[in-house]
């Protein structure tokens, strides 16, 4: 397919006079792709690894031993190969490969055929071509453990480790993580027999993104923290400096911020120190990514422009192209023009290669950014489509399909937003049809859901629900392969994932009778449209024509991005679902209902769930700011004692969203426990505190109330059948901790002791007794089934800054499962119930409370109880010690809590005191 520029010109006429509505999907950033090339282009030459160390991730282009005599020609012959390669010239690289692996064999010298297999499969990988890399990479293996002609023993193990670093690459780059760990552990062993400390260190990096895939955080951290200790106790060199740089940036992709600068850091020192120019600028633009990611724009920007004057055009580009895109998200529009044309004339420069593939893709996003922001004629929409048009014919040159399919799918979405919805239509299939032939399944979604969009603006909703739905399926399939497969998404979740999600239940829930998500969409290929035939048959509920097939996956859907957020929140997807919702209120608590509240742009949708009845479903029409607004002026209130008329008011809306429309079937159906599965902003408050104006009662006074992340239940179980042991901790004390004042907390000592009072069968840790280590001590000796932290502790939706506070540590959500688990394998612990009874939600953190649900799951336990806000007053106490009584008499968690806040309440009206509390999983 090419584009000639008379075609442009016709095309783009219409461009001029059309508004472009905001930016949704995005292709891959410049400073993941670039990058990587830019690494891998560094050879793991045999016999100098003193003087390499490579980035994770980036595979390695092996160079030759000593050559035999005759074997020199073809040796420059696989020089040329890799000269290719590093261009990102990968087509051309692997017929010159497939050339010098046919000459080695033919002149019998296995060890130069098997190192060039290992390079082939590597250009393979490059291009998405699995099977070929797999072919080629299990020919190397077979034919260095032969021994035929393969050399001393020594060469070959040191081919054969090598051989199997490539071979863990291309597994995790599948999506199997646990083999790839179990093929790097092989290659390890290799190199310690060997000596070879530096592709060691290089493996181990590889090994703890294996262990961070499979959730295994404990091992992961364990393996880079020796890793870092490793390197900073060898002298100054660019191994250092080029391998603290690749911790730092596995540190980021991982999500440990702060740990991420550190090192970079670090490794910037170490690049002045042996003045080396290149590892300077490579360290610098890291620091820049990295100080994006944590929201120092400041430090970003000048990062990047200290990377920006690298004598590399490589670096220097994707220093621009990443100080573009800031200044863009600054909105200093005038500075961000004048970049752009910098960055035109060096990009026309780059010669045809990936690099240069997606440095157009990127520059071409910027401009189309720049252009809605501006109101003069430069960037044109044609130079704009240019950039495309280039990129997509240097990508179909270089035989390219991965970079071709972004660039299609890139020039696709740009025709959407100028309104030329057929032939934007007609460039994403196009660009969906080449990322599914190479199994690409992380591009592939993204080019569904441009289509679902496309098919939505051009009036085909059953279209758009079928491809739509395929882009949920795939994100589905994907899950803990995404984050490996691009390392962007995660710093772009919410506009990249989230909005799959959101969109496809916005359709479902206002879809014509008729329509359904399993209806087949023509255009989809075999493997997409066979995804939609589950469920042909529609029954419909009474309501609004909404048929329960509709309602059923909108449920599902909404549930599923709860867990896509606590996979973004750990940078992992180490939950599994392990209960549905429906059998416990059908069959184990017919008094529960289950509410899912949906918040969309223009309207906030209520999903109900009654035991053994349909689906239930009503809305309000009114816009998401408004909802947010009231949201957050309640929970202002909220943490004024004078303020309960304010609180009334606010939360009576909230109430006629959610809980009025419900109430005759509530009634009839004898709810007594409502169980939510919260959505965006309504996290931040306590449902206890919804007020009904009609009958003067808070939701507290008429439902035990319990939360949930849906599908994250752990197996449901009832306490009262469980005896009851407890380990207490606490910290009453004033504290400065990492940098942080705690202030004293006089009444945990009330606390614990009234809680031993209800609990006879209990043990206590406070203050300086409540250590990491004493409080895992104490749970490896004694299975308790209750634990009670009465400390300090915050709720963020940046798992970093997630923690509780021991007597001489912050203790972050990441490490919970080292916490009160014995070992990663152990995955639920013996605990029923956590409380966390002077916790707080982040001020100002919108999306705080996903630190509670990352909490609760992370640590494994049936139930987490615990406090948006902390309140150390004797309130907290009385709670407390009711809470257990209750317990002790039957009640089960949510009406026990529901029990000890009334206690609360008779005594103190104010919301204040009594509603922080929520129960969060297990109500049973």
């Amino acid at each position: 397919m090419r584009y000639s520029n008379h075609f442009f010109l016709a095309l783009f006429t219409a461009f001029l006079c059309i508004t472009l509505s905001p930016v949704l999907a995005k292709p891959p950033a410049v400073y993941s792709a670039i990058q990587n090339l830019a690494e891998q282009g560094e050879w793991g030459k045999q016999g100098s690894s003193d003087r390499e160390l490579l980035n994770a991730q980036s595979p390695t282009f092996y160079s030759f031993p000593p050559q035999k005599s005759g074997s020199s020609q073809t040796a420059s012959v696989v020089e040329q190969g890799k000269t290719l390669y590093d261009r990102g010239q990968f087509t051309e690289a692997i017929k010159v490969l497939q050339q010098a692996a046919a000459a080695f064999k033919t002149s019998k010298d296995g060890l130069q055929e098997a190192m060039t297999l290992s390079n082939l499969s590597l250009a393979y990988q490059q291009l998405g071509l699995w099977a070929e890399a797999e072919e080629a990479i299990a020919q190397s293996l077979k034919l260095l453990q032969s021994g035929e002609n393969t050399g001393s023993s020594g060469e070959r193990s040191q081919l054969i480790a090598q051989a199997l670093d490539v071979q863990g690459q291309l597994q995790l780059s599948q999506g199997q993580a646990e083999a790839a760990l179990t093929t790097w552990q092989k290659a390890a062993n290799i190199y310690q027999q060997i000596g070879d400390k530096a592709r060691l260190t290089r493996n181990q990096i590889n090994s703890a993104q294996a262990l961070q895939a499979l959730g295994l955080y404990l091992q992961a951290n364990k393996t880079l923290n020796e890793v870092q200790q490793t390197l900073t106790t060898l002298p100054d060199s660019l191994l250092v400096a080029t391998g603290l740089r690749s911790l730092g940036n596995i540190r980021r992709l991982v999500g440990d911020l702060s740990v991420s600068r550190l090192v970079l850091g670090k490794s910037l020192a170490v690049a002045k120190r042996v003045q080396s120019p290149k590892a300077i600028a490579e360290a610098q633009l890291s620091l820049g990514n990295t100080a994006r990611a944590q929201q120092d724009t400041e430090a970003a920007l000048q990062y990047y422009q200290e990377a920006a004057v690298s004598a590399s055009s490589t670096t220097r580009i994707q220093a621009h192209l990443n100080l573009l895109s800031l200044l863009l998200e600054k909105n200093q529009d005038r500075d961000a023009l004048a970049l752009s044309s910098q960055i035109q004339s060096a990009i026309s420069n780059l010669p045809p290669s990936r690099t240069s593939v997606y440095t157009r893709i990127k520059f071409a996003e910027n401009l189309r950014q720049l252009k809605e922001k501006i109101s003069i004629d430069t960037p044109s929409w044609l130079n704009i489509a240019q950039q495309l048009s280039t990129a997509i014919e240097q990508a179909q040159n270089l035989q390219d399909r991965r970079a071709e399919s972004y660039a299609m799918g890139s020039l696709g979405e740009l025709y959407e937003k100028t309104g030329q919805f057929s032939d934007a239509q007609e460039l994403t299939e196009k660009a969906l049809f080449t990322a599914q032939s190479i199994n690409a399944s992380d591009i592939a979604y993204q080019w569904q859901w441009q289509l679902g969009r496309i098919l939505k603006k051009k009036g085909d909703i059953k279209g758009a629900i079928a491809s739509y739905n395929v882009a949920y399926k795939t994100l589905q399939s994907l899950r803990g392969d995404l984050v490996a497969l691009n390392p962007d998404v995660q710093f772009s979740f919410r506009e990249n994932i989230e909005p799959v999600y959101r969109e496809l239940v916005e359709l479902l829930l206002r879809s014509p009778q008729g329509s359904s998500a399993s209806v087949p969409f023509e255009k989809l290929d075999q493997r997409d449209a066979s995804l939609l035939k589950a469920n042909a048959s529609l029954s419909r509920s009474p309501q609004e024509g909404i048929n329960q097939d509709n309602l059923k996956l909108a449920r599902d859907v909404i549930e599923s991005l709860q867990l896509a957020e606590l996979d973004n929140f750990f940078r992992s997807a180490c939950l599994n679902p392990t209960q549905e919702l429906d059998p416990v209120v059908d069959k184990k608590d017919q008094r529960a209902a289950v509410i899912y509240p949906i918040i969309l742009p223009d309207r906030l949708d209520v999903i109900l769930k009654l035991p053994n009845q349909d689906l239930r479903h009503y809305k309000t029409v009114i816009a998401q700011k408004d909802v947010e607004k009231t949201i957050a002026k309640l929970r202002k209130n909220l943490l004024n004692v004078t303020a309960t008329a304010r609180v009334q008011q606010q939360s009576q809306q909230i109430y006629d969203w959610l809980i009025r429309p419900a109430q005759t079937d509530l009634v009839n159906s004898g709810i007594k426990t409502l169980v939510f599965v919260l959505d965006g902003d309504l996290r931040n408050i306590p449902m206890a505190v919804l007020y009904d104006k009609q009958q003067k009662q808070y939701l507290l006074e008429k439902y035990a109330i319990a939360l949930t992340p849906g599908l994250q239940l752990l197996d449901p179980k009832p306490l009262r059948q469980i005896q009851l042991n407890a380990l207490t901790a606490g910290v009453s004390e004033k504290r400065p901790v990492e940098g942080k004042e705690f202030p004293e907390l006089e009444n945990v000592p009330r606390e614990l002791k009234e809680i031993k009072s209800e609990v006879p069968n209990s043990e206590e840790l406070l203050n300086q007794q409540f250590t990491q280590t004493n409080l895992q001590n104490k749970l490896q000796k004694v299975s308790f089934t209750v634990v009670h932290l009465a400390t300090h502790g915050e709720f963020s939706s940046d798992a970093e800054k997630t923690f509780i506070l021991t007597w001489d540590k912050l203790v972050k959500v990441k490490e919970f499962d080292n916490l009160l688990r014995v070992s990663d394998k152990n995955r639920f612990s013996g605990i029923e119930l956590l409380v966390l009874s002077a916790c707080q939600t982040a001020e100002g953190d919108k999306r705080a409370a996903l630190g509670l649900a990352g909490i609760a799951m992370r640590a494994g336990v049936r139930s987490t109880l615990a406090t948006l806000w902390s309140i150390d007053d004797r309130s907290t106490a009385d709670v407390m010690s009711e809470f257990y009584r209750q317990l002790k008499a039957g009640a089960n968690k949510a009406e026990a809590l529901q029990g000890a806040q009334l206690v609360v309440f008779a005594k103190e009206k104010a919301p204040y005191f009594w509603a922080p509390y929520v129960l969060v999983g297990n109500w049973l």
